[in-house]
C-alpha cells in the first residue's frame, strides 16, 4: 500500500501502481485496484493513464483490465540479465538438477527478504511457495537462512529489523534471538535447512554463494518434500551444493557481480 512506503512523488506512487498491477497475479480491473489502492480515484486513474501511455501497463479496452506492459517486460528482462545471478548460475543449476533428480532454487537477498531468481523442478515437481520472481521471507526459508548466517553484523542487525517473524507452521522460527542462534549453528555447518519452516511438507538443505571477501551474493538449495525424501537424504547432496555454489562464485567474481544485502 501506499502509506507503507515513503513519500518519493509521482515516481513512487507509480510504482506503488504498479506493483499493485502485479500483485493481483491477472489482468486486473480499475475497481478492484481502487478498492486496495490508498490513492484518490482521480489521482489512481492518472496513474494508470500514465503507465499505459509509456507501454509499463497495456490496458483491454474490451475487459475493462490492466496488466503488465510490453515495455516493463523489457526492463525486467534487462534487470534479470545485469543484476540477477541467473544467467552466470544457469549451467551450474542445471548440472545440480541433473545430478540430484531434485528441485534447485537459486536465490538473492533482496531488502532483507529471498528473492528467487530461477528454479529447476525436478523430475517429479512438487507445488510450492518459491518460484522463480517471488518474493520470500528470509527467515524462515533455507536459502535466507543460509544467507543471513554470512552478513556481517552490522547489516545483520539491520535484516533482522526488516524480518515479520509470522508463525508460518508451527516449526517456524518466530525470534529474533532464536534466529540467531540458528544462523550460528549454520555458520558453523556450512549449509542451513528448512525443516517445513515456511510451508508444511517442503523441505531443503541450502548454501549461500559467498564472494572473495566472504559476503553472500546468493544462495542455493535443493528442496524436497517430506513425502519423498527426508533432511538426512538431502543432507547428502551438501557437497554438490557447496562445490556448485564455489564454482557460481567464481563465474560471479570474473563478471564483478555486485555484491548486495
Amino acid at each position: 500500500m501506499a502509506s507503507e512506503r515513503p513519500a518519493d512523488g509521482t515516481v513512487g506512487k507509480a510504482l506503488d501502481v504498479l506493483e499493485l498491477v502485479a500483485g493481483h497475479g491477472a489482468p486486473v480491473r480499475f475497481s478492484d485496484l481502487l478498492s486496495v489502492s490508498d490513492h484518490p480515484k482521480a489521482t489512481l486513474y492518472r496513474l494508470l493513464q500514465t503507465l499505459t501511455n509509456q507501454q509499463m501497463l497495456r490496458h483491454d479496452a474490451e475487459s475493462g483490465t490492466y496488466s503488465l506492459g510490453v515495455r516493463l517486460v523489457r526492463l525486467a528482462h534487462s534487470a534479470w540479465s545485469q543484476s540477477s545471478l541467473a544467467p552466470i548460475a544457469r549451467p551450474h543449476i542445471d548440472a545440480l538438477s541433473q545430478a540430484t533428480g531434485e528441485t534447485i532454487h537459486l536465490a538473492q537477498l533482496d531488502a532483507g527478504h529471498v528473492l528467487y531468481v530461477d528454479k529447476r523442478n525436478a523430475a517429479r515437481a512438487i507445488e510450492m511457495f518459491a518460484q522463480a520472481g517471488r518474493v520470500g521471507p528470509a527467515y524462515c526459508t533455507g536459502v535466507g537462512k543460509a544467507m543471513l548466517a554470512h552478513l556481517d553484523p552490522e547489516h545483520l542487525d539491520e535484516v533482522l529489523k526488516a524480518q515479520s517473524f509470522h508463525r508460518h507452521t508451527a516449526n517456524t522460527i518466530a525470534t529474533a534471538v532464536d534466529l540467531r542462534a540458528e544462523l550460528a549453528r549454520i555458520r558453523a555447518r556450512g549449509y542451513a535447512f528448512d525443516r517445513e519452516e515456511h510451508e508444511p511438507g517442503i523441505i531443503c538443505c541450502a548454501v549461500p554463494i559467498l564472494s572473495r571477501i566472504g559476503k553472500p551474493i546468493g544462495g542455493l538449495s535443493i528442496t524436497s518434500s517430506t513425502n519423498r525424501a527426508t533432511l538426512e537424504d538431502l543432507e547428502t547432496h551438501a557437497d554438490k551444493l557447496l562445490n556448485a555454489a564455489g564454482r557460481i562464485a567464481e563465474d560471479a567474481e570474473s563478471w564483478r557481480f555486485p555484491e548486495r544485502i
